[in-house]
């Protein structure tokens, strides 16, 4: 079963990658050519495709911390003993992680609409004026990731508090025997018993926003001026608008290989980091 539905399409997608397959490859596959690493080269030869890279690395280096932060504070918080309504707010907080993208997407859409969204309502409370927060290219991205972070903070918060829980309770009555004080506590128990729940969180919110298409995809169009295109976005575009399926398979495969190398090189200082 593994070897059929996904090594063979792995398989596959790499071999189409090295070559010409487009729409006339799929009418007749007599016009398949080989081209070898003709796709990869191109695409290192591709302004579009750097500018799409660079604006996923930018909602990586920003949406990641974000989305940790936000998912250990909820934790962190509903962990607490004096928390009231535990369940509740947990399935009230895990909520947006189970629901469509697509269309809380649109519901946010319109929460950042410049004319009549509720942001810049607020922000005109404050005297601030309204910002048009998916027509701008300095904007449009932040937006993007403030909605990515409080879609996806949820699903992160559950193993930051299934960790917390897992703490042992003498450490920190221990510890308040030693009078530390909560922030205390938190840095010299908490986070270094968390690390390696940490690194786990770190390697699959990371990995998860390298992936980043549905969000730009609903909610801007790539735009504006392209400050929106993700890597995935660049390729569904090479594959499914102009039908360069062979150019498509390579954006996946070097995706592939980025996504792994920072991977790797989390994994490789993760004994240092659970030592700290």
């Amino acid at each position: 079963m593994i070897a059929v539905f996904f090594f063979l399409p792995v398989l596959a997608g790499f071999a189409m990658g090295l070559t010409d397959f487009d729409i006339y490859a799929l009418s007749d596959l007599t016009n398949l050519r080989f081209v070898g690493l003709r796709n990869y080269l191109r695409l290192l030869e591709t302004p579009l495709f750097w500018q799409a890279f660079g604006n996923t690395l930018y909602f990586v280096v920003v949406g990641v911390p974000l989305s940790i932060a936000a998912s250990l504070g909820a934790a962190l918080l509903l962990n607490s003993p004096l928390a009231r309504f535990k369940s509740l707010f947990r399935t009230a907080l895990f909520a947006p992680v189970v629901t469509t993208l697509v269309a809380v997407a649109v519901i946010w859409r319109y929460l950042f609409n410049t004319r009549y969204g509720f942001l810049n309502y607020a922000l005109g409370q404050i005297g601030i004026a309204p910002i048009d927060w998916l027509g701008d290219p300095h904007w449009a991205m932040p937006a993007i990731i403030l909605f990515a972070a409080w879609k996806n903070f949820g699903y992160n918060m559950i193993i930051f508090l299934a960790g917390l829980q897992a703490i042992p309770v003498e450490l920190y009555e221990a510890a308040r025997i030693d009078g530390a004080s909560r922030w205390r506590q938190l840095r010299f128990v908490t986070l270094p018993m968390l690390s390696p729940v940490m690194m786990l969180v770190s390697i699959l919110t990371i990995a998860g926003y390298f992936q980043l298409f549905a969000e730009p995809y609903v909610m801007t169009q790539g735009g504006p001026l392209q400050s929106t295109v993700s890597v995935l976005y660049f390729m569904y575009e090479e594959g499914f608008k102009w039908w360069n399926l062979g150019s498509a398979s390579a954006v996946a495969f070097l995706l592939f290989l980025v996504i792994f190398a920072v991977t790797a090189l989390q994994l490789r200082h993760a004994p240092r980091l659970g030592a700290a």
